[in-house]
């Protein structure tokens, strides 16, 4: 057996897991990826029996499908909308959390022009969360987790989104926090994360030196009582970026995608939207037929791409050295779990400079309006990039994901400024040349 996705998690257990179990809602057991051995639901988030990773488990055979499109199509425009397919209390409703999700899918025709598409170009645009990253998602999943099993203080391992994202929703519920984050972060991400109040740790290192450091922590008597939002919780964390999937097909009529493109750091965003779109094909919300599923990540961090090309199957770790740090996973833990969703739908995974981000930043805001941080300069560029090889059909109706917003990485795009300098004269006006 190969064993996957623990490269950069912890192999430990909270102490109270094994006594700890609570009913959460649909969500029926832990299972483990690699053998399948179920264990009940609770704080615990490697196997027991072979150390591979939890994943969460759920039993839909009572769902009668027209029956549950309707509940879901009548529920508030957020991602609470699809509760029957979450791991969440019957009782989330009216609890403090943030509510993200049902963000737009904007029509991308002016940038489906200039790539060449004609099949129909979507950007689901993630920036509209509520700490402006899709991370908002994962993290509204995990904080009912963590009142689920009393934990008392929300904390996380982050390359920047997810710390604002724990930061605020753990300000909004009540919850004391402590996130952990690369010293060297951009500066817009650390003062979003430190504004909500909570405590902000700033580790000399990388982002993989951040979450080996929370491994210890959460194994420690100090950490007792601590939820680490992509540690401990991880397979409810996990779970939120499903909704991501839900939406795409709700927004598209209850119609899978035929292509979709999704940038890269954990990898566990693309294996979920991929769970996501084969739950929806079982419960015969969609019609079931092939789609494609690409991974994107920049060139200065890219082990699953390296992989995918060579071949490989064993994701090797890589220093990051990228300016899109919220991707700048050096060793993913679901990179293998990617390569085996981007070969099994006919996908790919793919790679592209810091100029190439950039140029795509600038791309997507002058065609679309929508100002995109890295990671969606990543994705973009990897999307032309795969277009220009061929390896995506132009004809085909493609998304493509932005998950966060631009102004948190205004460094990427520091030299992008004014036309000219004029003086109040129709005449200096006309002689720069802008009548």
């Amino acid at each position: 057996m190969r064993r996957k996705g623990l490269a950069s998690m912890a192999v430990q257990t909270v102490a109270t897991s094994s006594e700890t179990t609570v009913d959460l809602g649909p969500a029926a057991a832990l299972s483990c990826r690699e053998c399948g051995h179920r264990v009940p639901l609770g704080p615990v988030f490697a196997c027991e029996e072979c150390f591979g990773p939890l994943e969460i488990a759920y039993d839909f055979s009572a769902y009668d499908t027209e029956e549950l499109r309707r509940r879901i199509e009548a529920g508030p425009a957020n991602i609470w909308r699809y509760a029957p397919l979450l791991p969440v209390p019957a009782d989330v409703a009216g609890k403090p959390n943030l509510n993200p999700g049902w963000t737009k899918l904007v029509k991308a025709d002016n940038l489906a022009r200039e790539l060449g598409v004609t099949g129909g170009l979507y950007v689901k645009d993630d920036s509209g969360n509520p700490t402006h990253s899709f991370k908002d998602r994962v993290v509204a999943q995990a904080l009912e987790a963590a009142r689920a099993f009393g934990f008392t203080t929300l904390s996380c391992s982050s390359t920047g989104n997810l710390a604002g994202a724990v930061g605020a929703a753990a300000a909004r519920a009540g919850f004391r926090s402590c996130v952990f984050i690369p010293h060297d972060l951009e500066q817009g991400k650390v003062v979003m994360a430190a504004v909500y109040g909570g405590e902000l740790v700033g580790i000399e290192g990388n982002y993989d030196d951040v979450n080996r450091f929370c491994s210890e922590l959460i194994g420690d008597p100090a950490g007792e009582g601590w939820g680490f939002v992509n540690v401990n919780l991880r397979p409810y964390y996990a779970e939120g970026s499903k909704t991501l999937a839900y939406e795409i097909c709700e927004q598209l009529g209850w119609r899978l995608p035929d292509q979709i493109v999704v940038p890269i750091a954990s990898g566990s965003q693309l294996t979920k939207i991929d769970k996501g779109l084969q739950e929806l094909i079982k419960l015969g919300l969609v019609e079931d037929r092939p789609y494609k599923i690409f991974g994107a990540q920049a060139e200065g961090c890219s082990p699953v791409s390296t992989a995918f090309k060579a071949g490989h199957d064993v994701v090797r770790p890589q220093k990051p050295n990228t300016i899109a740090k919220s991707l700048a996973i050096g060793n993913p833990a679901d990179g293998p779990y990617v390569l085996d969703i981007a070969r099994r739908t006919g996908g790919a995974v793919e790679d592209v400079t810091d100029e190439q981000v950039v140029d795509a930043i600038k791309l997507l805001a002058r065609t679309e309006g929508i100002f995109a941080e890295t990671a969606g300069g990543v994705t973009v560029g990897v999307t032309r990039k795969l277009l220009e090889r061929g390896l995506l059909d132009p004809a085909k109706t493609t998304v493509v994901l932005n998950t966060g917003d631009g102004l948190k990485t205004l460094d990427a795009v520091a030299g992008t400024g004014l036309t000219a300098t004029i003086r109040p004269t129709l005449d200096s006006f006309r002689e720069a040349g802008l009548a």
